[in-house]
């Protein structure tokens, strides 16, 4: 039988595995010394709450699933209808082909045709590389259309943790900037993290914290990267991503703080409609992008 994540390509490394699927072109398991590094999902299983699932060509929501660009209206499908957005992109659900595959590395592709609500041509590939550093993920979009195309991206991995909650976890986020988000989950502002819950520079556990927030402003290493550290582990971004969205899945069936999405982001939420951080990728140019996870080791 087909697993309802279609096709499994596994890649290791020494004492690290990951299993990368067809549907969606996602995550579905990565371990190390013998320990899950990702929450992720069984075999058998769908992806559930986003689980490794790939966020292209947009991460998180835009309101009411319009936006203008280019001087056009365009209407995208409600698929969260509770909150009347549009969410997580158009490739979730969709097949991709491991195009290339060795015994530590791994390239998934997709073309993503025009359609209504997003009429242009993007051709994907996402590489995943296993080494002694880690899990590294590079993404690539090349606009094959004849006009600029609006583009952003986003990953959706939870990290898992040795405790029963995440509350006594301690968790470093380089972020000196939160946003402000409606009952919607659409941001309406940007605040310091100076003084507040949100203020997670120097690792602390996370307590009670209800986390569902873009962070900006990052602070990076002389590497140009920003690492968000959980419980001895650390999830990398690369300059391309000058968010990230932190997600403790509080209420949230078969989560409820067991463990805690780190996404990287291209751009916040809603980027579609405020233009904000949002890619103008023109017709024959391409955008890379790059994110990891550093393993904690006994």
């Amino acid at each position: 039988m087909t697993a309802p994540s279609g096709q499994q390509t596994e890649i290791a490394h020494g004492d690290q595995r990951a299993v990368v699927v067809e549907v969606g072109g996602g995550l579905r398991e990565y371990t190390a010394n013998g320990r899950d590094v990702l929450d992720g999902y069984e075999v058998d299983e769908m992806s559930s709450s986003g689980r490794g699932q790939v966020l292209i060509p947009w991460p998180n929501r835009i309101r009411d699933g319009s936006y203008e660009f280019g001087g056009r209206r365009h209407q995208l499908p409600i698929d969260d209808v509770e909150e009347r957005d549009a969410i997580h992109g158009l490739v979730r659900w969709s097949a991709w082909t491991a195009v290339e595959h060795s015994g530590d590395r791994a390239v998934m592709a997709h073309f993503l045709h025009p359609r209504p609500g997003y009429p242009f041509s993007l051709a994907l590939t996402i590489e995943y590389t296993l080494s002694d550093e880690g899990l590294h993920v590079r993404t690539t979009a090349t606009n094959h259309g004849e006009r600029e195309c609006p583009y952003g991206s986003g990953f959706h991995p939870y990290l898992a943790v040795a405790e029963p909650s995440v509350d006594p976890v301690v968790l470093r986020v380089p972020a000196r900037t939160v946003l402000r988000s409606d009952e919607r989950g659409i941001p309406v502002g940007s605040a310091s993290v100076e003084g507040t819950e949100y203020d997670f520079r120097r690792p602390r556990p996370i307590g009670a914290t209800k986390l569902d927030h873009a962070f900006t402003d990052l602070d990076r290493g002389e590497d140009g990267r920003a690492r968000i550290e959980l419980g001895g582990l650390a999830l990398w971004v690369d300059e391309t991503h000058p968010y990230v969205m932190v997600f403790s899945g509080d209420d949230v069936p078969g989560l409820d703080r067991r463990s805690l999405a780190v996404e990287p982001m291209t751009c916040p939420p809603d980027a579609f409609r405020t233009g904000e951080a949002l890619i103008h990728l023109e017709p024959g140019r391409t955008f890379t992008s790059s994110w990891g996870i550093e393993p904690s080791r006994p």
